[in-house]
Order: structure tokens, then C-alpha cells, then sequence
């Protein structure tokens, strides 16, 4: 018997398998982050969050398990872990005597500052909602993916001069909306002095 007949190859072995998987992870590692990013405001932990869900689903394939539709796959993993953690945290952090915490330093924000960030973040989110669909995506594109203009040019198939107009237009369109909310009513958008290249 020649050589290699005794093993037939495994179709979705070897260089094969792992240039899918690199292309998966080009393709949907900044979203699964994004989706973990979005739950804990923490970028260290969403990449952790992120990383798991690629390792899954390695270990899946490795296992032979077809997965139809990776990205949703990975993105209902990365969901699920994100929830895992904050049941999780509790266990971790909420059972500390008081006083062992007292005087200990932390990275992380204020409550009472977090506690503000998130509700700007809510409050954005709502004024966001009541955008027209085209420009909550590119200005979620630029901002929240932080692609350049020359990327979001590639993903919506239009000419990278479209993207600056449509961008400068929905930061306007932003910024109106936003000084007629009375939360953030006086306080500068920031963006339309943004470097879109």
C-alpha cells in the first residue's frame, strides 16, 4: 500500500484548517471583542472573552463538530462567557470582607465615575436609536470599530470622498441631536474635527 493511503487526510485538517481559522479570526475577532467590549467596558477582559471564544472554537473542530455558521457561533459564545463573568465576579469580589479592601488601590474607575460613563454611554445609545440607519452604521463603523476611511470605503462598496461626506454629515446630524438633549446639552461632541484617513 503507498504511503499516506493507510490515513486519508482529514479534509479540514492541517494548513487547510488552520488558514480557515486565521481567516475567521480576521474576519470576526473585532466583532466578538466589540460584543464583549460592549458588556464590561473593559478591553483586557473583552480580548480574554475574545480569546476564549476562538479557543472553543478550535476545540470544536478538533472534536469534528460541523459548525454551520461560525460568526454566529462565536459571537453566542463570547455572549455567553460575558454573562459567565459577571455571575462569576460576584463570587470573585462580592464576598470580600469590607476591610480587606480598604486602602487597596484599583485601575479601574470610580463607581460613582463609571456609574456616569455608562449612563452617558446609555443616553448616547438612545440618541444613536433615533438616528436613520445608514448613518448609525457608518458613524459605528468609524467610532466604534475604529476603521479608517479607506476600510469602511471597502465594506459599504463606495468611493473613500462618499465615505468622508456621509461621515461628516451623520457627525453633524449627531452633534444636533445630541445639543438637543438637555444631558448633553453644552458639552462638545468631539468628532467633527476627527482625521478620517
Amino acid at each position: 500500500m503507498p504511503k499516506g493511503e493507510a490515513n486519508p487526510p482529514d479534509p479540514r485538517g492541517g494548513s487547510a484548517r488552520r488558514a480557515e481559522f486565521e481567516s475567521l479570526y480576521e474576519q470576526h475577532s473585532r466583532e466578538v471583542w466589540a460584543l464583549a467590549y460592549a458588556r464590561w467596558m473593559d478591553s483586557d477582559l473583552a480580548n480574554d472573552i475574545m480569546q476564549e471564544a476562538f479557543l472553543r472554537l478550535w476545540k470544536q473542530w478538533e472534536a469534528n463538530e460541523d459548525i454551520q455558521n461560525p460568526r454566529a457561533w462565536l459571537l453566542r459564545v463570547a455572549r455567553n462567557l460575558a454573562e459567565d463573568y459577571a455571575k462569576s465576579a460576584f463570587r470573585r469580589n462580592g464576598t470580600q470582607p469590607p476591610e480587606l479592601l480598604n486602602g487597596v488601590r484599583s485601575s479601574q474607575p470610580l463607581p460613582a465615575d463609571e456609574l456616569e460613563r455608562q449612563e452617558q454611554f446609555a443616553q448616547l445609545r438612545a440618541v444613536l436609536d433615533e438616528m436613520a440607519p445608514a448613518d448609525r452604521e457608518i458613524l459605528t463603523l468609524r467610532y466604534a470599530f475604529d476603521y479608517d476611511a479607506n476600510t469602511i470605503a471597502d465594506r459599504l462598496n463606495v468611493a473613500v470622498t462618499a465615505v468622508h461626506m456621509r461621515l461628516s454629515r451623520a457627525r453633524q446630524r449627531l452633534a444636533e441631536k445630541l445639543s438637543s438633549h438637555g444631558d448633553f446639552a453644552g458639552q462638545p461632541t468631539g468628532g467633527a474635527e476627527d482625521n478620517d484617513t
